[in-house]
């Protein structure tokens, strides 16, 4: 599952967390400026370490999170599927049924379900 630690700039470090993008706070999150956020991968057991250590530890919803160098993080199944984008349009990294999708590709001449493709559904 993906997720976020906000902090004044250390990373989170703790067995079975895997940092996969950083980016500047944007400011219009309430005392976000001057910190940064951290896309993390981890298990629910460890995510709720990090909260017990006294982490800011922010779920991840729905929707495309940019950051702030021209990519970003799309995330669907409330942080269980992700990807890591250099660009709007180009995914460098993967995690979700979008994989298998892929690899169902359509014979010469067949349409393509742009949204099945894509978001597995």
């Amino acid at each position: 599952m993906m997720f976020i630690v906000r902090s004044s700039g250390e990373r989170p470090e703790a067995p079975g967390i895997q940092i996969k993008l950083s980016r500047k706070t944007p400011a219009i999150v309430p005392d976000g400026v001057g910190k940064t956020d951290f896309f993390c991968v981890s298990e629910a057991e460890a995510i709720a370490a990090l909260r017990e250590a006294g982490w800011n530890v922010v779920n991840l919803h729905d929707g495309y999170y940019e950051d702030g160098a021209g990519g970003g993080v799309g995330i669907w199944g409330q942080g269980r599927y992700w990807e890591i984008r250099d660009t709007p349009f180009t995914v460098k990294e993967a995690v979700g049924p979008a994989a298998a999708a892929a690899q169902a590709a359509p014979a010469e001449g067949e349409q393509v379900n742009v949204r099945g493709a894509i978001f597995g559904v």
